[in-house]
């Protein structure tokens, strides 16, 4: 009788690096894992820390010590003459003046006060008023210290005048000029050679002759104190 062998199985020795290249991929794909977890954290850190950092404040430049500039003195504009002794004389007649309410102003030729006939003489007359008086002693006073040339003119308005003592308005307006010259001189002490008498009849008019108003207006004496001595 004849005995057949036993079976046996197969060694499987072809199939052992089967199990040892799996054990190192495991391993690989433990170790890129945390390789990539740790990188992760790292990033992450360094953007909190930028982002908590503060920027180190910046001191602004020293400036240098700036120069104590001493005020400007009030000086003209540059061109323009200084005001005269007598420039500045009749701006101090001219506001003491205005103070006592008379009409003056400075113009190019000088300070022109002006005073309306029917304060200083009646319709037609040449003989000054008792109640002008205080105001041609006011005017005395503010020139009488003054070296400047003065100028009585006469003004009368476009209506003509024809009476016995005068032919017309530029011989009322002259004798006005030589009522207020003798009223000067001899009650106020005015030197007379300061002074100088003109007329200009109804020919230099303040303003329109068409009214009554206006033409009360034009009828005026102006004591022209002129811008030189």
């Amino acid at each position: 009788m004849v005995r057949r062998p036993k079976y046996q199985a197969p060694a499987r020795d072809g199939q052992r690096w089967l199990i040892s290249y799996t054990d190192v991929l495991t391993l690989l794909l433990i170790l890129f894992i945390a390789v990539a977890a740790q990188s992760a954290g790292q990033s992450q850190a360094k953007v909190e820390a930028a982002a908590s950092a503060k920027p180190a404040p910046v001191a602004p430049p020293a400036l240098p010590p700036q120069p104590i500039v001493p005020p400007t003195p009030n000086v003209p504009p540059t061109g323009a003459p200084p005001p005269s002794p007598s420039h500045e004389a009749l701006h101090r007649a001219e506001e003491l003046l205005k103070a006592r309410g008379l009409d003056a102003k400075q113009e190019a030729r000088g300070l022109v006060i002006s005073l309306p006939q029917a304060v200083l003489f009646g319709s037609g007359d040449d003989r000054i008023n008792t109640s002008a008086r205080p105001i041609i002693s006011e005017i005395a006073n503010a020139v009488r210290d003054l070296d400047n040339k003065i100028e009585l003119a006469g003004h009368a308005d476009s209506i003509p005048i024809h009476t016995r003592r005068f032919k017309n308005n530029w011989e009322l307006s002259s004798a006005r000029g030589l009522s207020l010259l003798g009223a000067l001189t001899k009650d106020y002490g005015i030197a007379e050679s300061r002074l100088t008498v003109s007329s200009y009849g109804s020919f230099s008019p303040k303003t329109s002759n068409d009214t009554p108003d206006g033409r009360a207006e034009n009828r005026r004496v102006e004591i022209l104190i002129l811008d030189q001595p």
